[in-house]
């Protein structure tokens, strides 16, 4: 399979709020699922800066995650995208790392 199939294709994952029977999600309806994608991808980004990247939403179905020189690398879930951002990178992202968890505490302050 091509990667843009692989994109089109794409199936739901956990982290995405869905509208589905059966489901847990406070978002039925799809202009509240899409805000929830647009406030995630806001989250990632206050983090992502700190590395010099940049996420931005693909169309509702995928993430392209950027550097400041213009590599990109599509991001098919949130679950990958630690591993997307080392990779443009070249070194460890750890989103849990206390330095960078103060660092964004004192950004907020």
């Amino acid at each position: 399979m091509c990667a843009l199939c692989g994109i089109l294709g794409n199936a739901d994952h956990w982290t995405d709020a869905v509208a589905r029977p059966g489901v847990f999600s406070r978002n039925s309806d799809a202009a509240d699922r899409r805000r929830e994608r647009i406030r995630r991808v806001q989250c990632a980004n206050r983090v992502l800066k700190l590395y010099g990247l940049k996420l931005s939403d693909w169309q509702g179905s995928a993430f392209l995650l950027s550097t400041a020189t213009g590599k990109t690398e599509i991001v098919d879930h949130m679950a990958h995208l630690w591993i997307k951002a080392e990779k443009l990178t070249g070194r460890l992202c750890d989103p849990l790392d206390p330095a960078l968890i103060a660092r964004l505490e004192a950004a907020h302050d």
